[in-house]
């Protein structure tokens, strides 16, 4: 195979030292094709299509990742295959090794999400309507009415009336034997929790219940509440409840596996909002393990909260992890390469820049516009005859200042500070910075607009270096 590489004057040092190691590896031939033009990122399509000269034997033509513009005006033009490379030279050989894709049957689940509001009587409607429809966007299967202790909450069956209306299917979450009552007329399918507290009112609700045993450490009561829900035929599912770190969580993990170990065949779920509300740690990791856990074990529901700011996006999380789980557990395989929207505070892969690149770059810039990298760990600003770097921004501002840059407006110097700060937070965590993109916060990232060479007057001085 022949790849013929498009590249602007700027990329070529580092194409070059790339590919003679990777057309090895992949086992291709090469040829590369320098543009007049500084950055790669600048040209489209049609402005390629003019320009382009394909040697013989050309079996496909890779263009940069930034490159704007259909690839058939090349493929027409040229009348061969056409492929648009990564963004970053760095990850070709991920590009050429055809980086791990999710299988086709990667996405399915089989344990339901029940996402808690906690403190509906102390919440208006509206307020409840709104958070129900967020947690039902981020994954929830069914909605949680959570009460409070003691009197009963009039206006139980409103709430859960409107939730059903708005399509929700709703849990009630309270010991009550009145409240629950109102809830399952008023449409719930489901009560959390019984005990021998109100199992004899099990059988009047017409609905599903969920068995917790009357003492947690021991599974005290539990069979006999299972007994007589059994003889009435009222369905059910277990929870053995999950205790926080300290309180007794490796007691109640082994009593979820003793549980599904004397009752096989039985629904079983899992609170555990013990855990990700109760641990000072993020929690997404924590969500993770206990999907995992639930996955093995055959709980097909778990009861969430997202209320304290480190658990806020717990549903989605859940939602995430339980099809990464069902994949991994279905197919025995490692849960690995397969969910990045799981991976957030670190990058699963950083592609350091070479200081060798970077030094041949500041070379070869003749505009002055600021290029910024992470190597190192420290921050390089390279502009035509400037290489400055540091691990302190405000340092290598000043040092910048000292340099007495005569393009360095208010605009330019925000920009350069959120830029800075970018690569401050990616070089301490971590991740990987590219200039003009943002971090890669897995499902939590949020897209930003290039700003970066926007002006009809900068694009027009790159062009022409």
């Amino acid at each position: 195979m022949k790849i013929h590489f498009i590249t602007g004057r700027l990329a070529e040092y580092s194409l070059r030292s790339l590919l003679p190691e990777l057309a090895q590896e992949a086992a291709f031939d090469y040829t590369i094709q320098v543009m007049p033009i500084t950055v790669a990122a600048l040209m489209t399509t049609d402005w390629i299509a003019k320009r382009i000269t394909i040697p013989p034997g050309t079996s496909q033509i890779i263009i940069p990742g930034y490159c704007t513009g259909g690839l058939e005006t090349i493929r027409s033009e040229t009348n061969a295959d056409v492929q648009q490379g990564p963004r970053d030279l760095r990850q070709l050989a991920d590009w050429f090794g055809q980086e791990q894709k999710r299988p086709a049957d990667y996405g399915t689940y089989d344990i339901d999400i029940l996402a808690e509001i906690n403190h509906c009587p102390r919440l208006l409607l509206p307020d409840i309507l709104a958070l129900a429809e967020r947690l039902r966007n981020d994954g929830a299967n069914v909605i949680d009415v959570g009460c409070d202790p003691g009197e009963s909450w009039t206006g139980v069956a409103d709430c859960v009336r409107a939730l059903r209306d708005a399509g929700h299917r709703v849990s009630i979450d309270s010991m009550n034997p009145t409240e629950i009552e109102s809830a399952v007329r008023a449409g719930a399918e489901l009560v959390l929790s019984v005990n021998a507290s109100n199992r004899l009112h099990a059988n009047q609700w017409g609905c599903e219940v969920v068995v917790i045993p009357d003492d947690f450490a021991t599974l005290g009561g539990l069979e006999e509440t299972v007994d007589m829900l059994r003889d009435q035929q009222v369905p059910f599912r277990i929870d053995p409840v999950l205790e926080p770190i300290g309180i007794g969580f490796a007691a109640s993990l082994s009593r979820y596996h003793t549980v599904r170990s004397r009752y096989a065949d039985v629904e079983m779920m899992m609170g555990i909002g013990n855990l990700t509300e109760l641990t000072d740690a993020d929690s997404g990791p924590i969500n993770i393990l206990l999907l995992g856990i639930c996955q093995e074990l055959g709980i097909r529901s778990v009861l969430t909260t997202q209320v304290i700011n480190w658990a806020r996006t717990s549903v989605k999380e859940c939602d995430l992890a339980r099809r990464l789980v069902h994949y991994a557990v279905r197919h025995k395989t490692m849960p690995k390469h397969l969910e990045p929207d799981l991976v957030a505070l670190r990058d699963a892969r950083l592609y350091p820049v070479k200081s060798a690149e970077l030094e041949h770059l500041a070379g070869q810039i003749k505009d002055k516009n600021f290029r910024i990298f992470v190597a190192d760990d420290q921050i390089h600003l390279i502009s035509a005859k400037l290489h400055l770097k540091h691990t302190d921004p405000f340092l290598l501002l000043d040092a910048l200042l000292a340099s007495g840059p005569d393009n360095l407006d208010t605009s330019h110097s925000f920009y350069l500070g959120y830029e800075m700060a970018k690569a401050v937070t990616a070089m301490t965590l971590g991740k990987e910075y590219r200039q003009d993109e943002a971090l890669d916060w897995g499902f939590l990232s949020i897209p930003e607009q290039k700003h970066r060479g926007q002006t009809p007057a900068r694009r027009a001085n790159e062009e022409q270096q």
